[in-house]
């Protein structure tokens, strides 16, 4: 094999995960070779985290103009030049594509274009020319699935969202997750009638009860109409628009608009895993153990391939330390999955780290674990004299230190507070360490160390 074709590590996927460990890769001095399914930055820089908080500083500025007015400034901000607002995101998308650009050029790695199949015995086949690497990190990421219904086609996924290039008037979302409901809080910030309908009970089922209840209360405080128990059975279009139809003969509807924000799925497929020992599961996901070995020798995987946690800053934490590993001489690098925060960017934010209340009951039992709660009116809320909704803030502590195994925050300003906390948490702090710990004020953060 010609010598060109042969490298220290191959990365199979341009997303975060794979651009992190690439990096890392070749700082530590490895040959790496960077195989681009897509485009640079995967999911997270072009339909994901970078698009999706641009779209939420938008609507998060209209927000804030209506504030303003409660305030008393003279203020009337008009609808949104969505095509504007679209080219300043894309421009500032393209930067970064640059970025990337010039620091693989930097750090002297090799960029292949195409999709990458495993040939097995260390070889990865891209448009017809094979290459081979000691070790091979597949971090190819997930894709948005899609509802198995008649009339599923007349909905748009989270993808199609990131391509509109005007506002839709009525807009639907079909899903209760982190997707629905930010895309959700994105459109009625901005002037769009929206429903979000839930097959679940609730809103962010995955996250602890209290919050998710929570988010709904001010979800349809604010004018969105929150659906939860209702299961889509088939969509369907007039010159009117488009109507979702439930059991019994119920209909909703029309939408200009229907998103379907109903989970992704890894991008496991053609991946020529059946010339390797890998059977991905039934999920699609790649199984790994703490290492991120998989079961083929020299093959590893991370991120949205392996879940659960679907986080760029979890691939990202994946990669580099897979790479130190294995090219920096720190032969116990390894990812550790506890206390990893998280935010969702709804309106208001929601941040949440470590076990919810009902996770903590079950692993350490009723006896052991002591919540504590507030709600409250955030003072920037309450200046304005108009009925906002409040904040929401919940400790979960165990044992007779109560060591604080979980914190779960709503409201304003929740999303950059929750960092340093984690911080804290992480390290395995008890209540009485926040409650020894002088308050800021007058900040909503302070109610964290206030908790009675």
């Amino acid at each position: 094999m010609d010598a060109m074709n042969q490298f220290d590590c191959l990365v199979v996927g341009p997303g975060s995960g794979g651009l992190a460990s690439a990096f890392r890769a070749a700082k530590h001095g490895a040959k790496v070779g960077l195989i681009e399914g897509g485009a640079l930055g995967g999911t997270c820089v072009n339909v994901g985290c970078v698009p999706k908080k641009a779209m939420w500083y938008a609507a998060e500025v209209a927000e804030q103009g209506k504030l303003a007015q409660h305030y008393g400034f003279d203020v009337n901000f008009g609808k949104l030049d969505w095509q504007h607002f679209i080219e300043q995101r894309q421009a500032y998308i393209t930067r970064i594509h640059q970025s990337y650009q010039r620091r693989l050029g930097e750090a002297g790695i090799t960029r292949i274009a195409g999709r990458g199949r495993l040939l097995g015995h260390g070889q990865v086949e891209v448009g017809g020319e094979v290459y081979q690497a000691e070790h091979i990190i597949l971090a190819t990421g997930a894709r948005a699935t899609h509802l198995d219904l008649p009339g599923a086609e007349l909905a748009i996924d989270s993808d199609g969202f990131f391509a509109l290039r005007e506002q839709p008037r009525r807009v639907a979302l079909i899903g209760s997750g982190y997707i629905a409901v930010e895309l959700a809080g994105v459109f009625a910030a901005l002037g769009s009638e929206v429903t979000v309908v839930a097959r679940s009970g609730r809103l962010l089922s995955h996250f602890d009860r209290e919050l998710g209840m929570a988010l709904g209360e001010h979800l349809g405080a604010h004018g969105i109409r929150v659906l939860t128990g209702a299961l889509t059975e088939k969509l369907s279009r007039d010159d009117d628009g488009i109507t979702l139809h439930f059991g019994g003969g119920e209909r909703v509807g029309v939408f200009d608009c229907v998103i379907q924000a109903v989970g992704r799925a890894p991008n496991s497929h053609d991946l020529g895993l059946e010339r390797t020992a890998i059977r991905p599961l039934d999920s699609g996901m790649i199984e790994v153990d703490r290492w991120q070995n998989t079961a083929e020798a020299g093959v590893y995987a991370l991120g949205d391939l392996t879940g659960p946690m679907a986080l760029t800053p979890v691939a990202i934490a994946q990669g580099r330390k897979l790479a130190d590993r294995l090219f920096g001489g720190h032969s116990d690098a390894r990812f550790d999955p506890a206390y990893v925060p998280t935010v969702v960017f709804s309106h208001p934010p929601v941040a949440t780290v470590g076990e919810t209340e009902e996770s903590a009951v079950q692993r350490h039992g009723p006896d052991q674990v002591h919540t504590y709660r507030i709600r409250f009116k955030p003072m920037q809320w309450s200046l304005s004299g108009a009925d906002l909704g409040q904040s929401f803030m919940k400790m979960v502590c165990v044992g007779e230190q109560q060591k604080v195994v979980g914190l779960h925050l709503l409201g304003p300003g929740v999303d950059e507070m929750m960092q340093g906390f984690a911080v804290a948490i992480k390290m395995g702090a008890c209540k009485a360490d926040f409650d020894a710990t002088v308050a800021i004020h007058p900040t909503s953060s302070e109610e964290v160390v206030l908790f009675n």
